[in-house]
């Protein structure tokens, strides 16, 4: 199956878990296409200022791997935020929490895989 880009879901959320601004969530498939243990798969964007806010993971984890832009995250696992560029990847175990904010001036895109632990 291909989806093309301009055919994917798009979902927008303002102040997502608690963040600021406007977080755009582009699906690449939706839960129930695909026979996998994943919960979400989809490209996020996050314009300059805008976050997601600190949010625990319980009984599933998350993958981040920045595309473009600059990032900081906050790790429940981590003494101070850090800072992330394109290339860089986060795993969120369950039981951990995080938080993500774009830290430039242009847009930050990132791929989020969130996989249930079973």
């Amino acid at each position: 199956m291909i989806r093309k880009a301009d055919q994917m879901e798009r979902e927008f959320r303002q102040n997502m878990r608690g963040g600021e601004g406007t977080v755009q969530i582009i699906h690449l498939f939706k839960e129930g296409e695909y026979k996998g243990n994943a919960r979400l798969y989809a490209r996020i964007v996050l314009e300059p200022g805008a976050s997601i806010g600190m949010h625990e993971h319980a009984g599933e984890e998350e993958i981040y791997m920045v595309i473009r832009g600059q990032a900081i995250l906050t790790d429940s696992t981590l003494s101070q935020e850090q800072l992330m560029s394109p290339g860089d990847a986060s795993l969120t175990l369950s039981g951990q929490s995080h938080a993500i904010r774009n830290a430039g001036s242009e847009p930050l895109e990132i791929m989020a895989l969130v996989l249930r632990n079973t």
